[in-house]
């Protein structure tokens, strides 16, 4: 709400004024403030186990990564998500569990499209346990645009599968890094995914 009442001010001051091209970008500025931070309703019905999607955006890379470089600290899959500014930013809870641990990491502002963006750029990693103590970790990466990470939980939260959990403003990056053994991976590389719809994988 501060985006857009901002907004509506500038264009109430510029029509005021009668400067009619700032007041036009204003509006424009605006409406795009309104489509960006957008947070339609998700019927989620996922199978038994299985792990949805953090966020809206585009697959763009899935890779098994050893436990001795990943915050998961075992063998996982990490499969990372692009989100542009046209997509959707609200992120959701993948999977019911509790929230175990929540660390935040400064960092640059690299184009969250780019590897090294994973390690080097702001981000918050949240690591999530299921019922029968399987783990998992969301981590939200800021990018070149984005350098604001939201986050609405709070270790020891329980949450439900689908729930929101943060945002992250105007294009960014969510990972999310699942238990390799008697996992299956579904995402495929490219794939487009809605968050708390698409499922991505499932634990065993």
């Amino acid at each position: 709400m501060p985006f857009i009442l901002s907004g509506c001010c500038l264009v109430f001051v510029f029509s005021y004024l009668d400067l009619l091209i700032l007041s036009l970008i204003a509006t424009i500025f605006t409406i795009f403030t309104i489509f960006f931070f957008r947070d339609p309703n998700r019927n989620m019905n996922a199978p038994d186990k299985a792990v949805l999607t953090p966020a809206d955006g585009k697959v763009i890379q899935i890779q098994h990564i050893d436990h001795d470089n990943n915050p998961l600290g075992e063998p996982a899959i990490k499969i990372s998500i692009f989100m542009s500014i046209f997509n959707v930013h609200v992120n959701r809870i993948p999977i019911t569990g509790a929230i175990k641990e929540i660390t935040y990491y400064p960092g640059k502002f690299f184009s969250a499209n780019l590897d090294k963006a994973s390690e080097e750029n702001e981000r918050n990693c949240i690591q999530l346990q299921t019922p029968d103590s399987r783990n998992i970790v969301v981590i939200q990466i800021a990018g070149l645009i984005a350098r604001r990470i939201v986050c609405w939980v709070e270790k020891g939260d329980n949450m439900r599968q689908g729930q929101r959990f943060g945002l992250i403003r105007y294009g960014s990056r969510l990972e999310v890094y699942i238990p390799a053994d008697n996992s299956q991976i579904i995402a495929r590389l490219h794939q487009k995914v809605s968050a708390g719809k698409t499922v991505i994988g499932y634990l065993s």
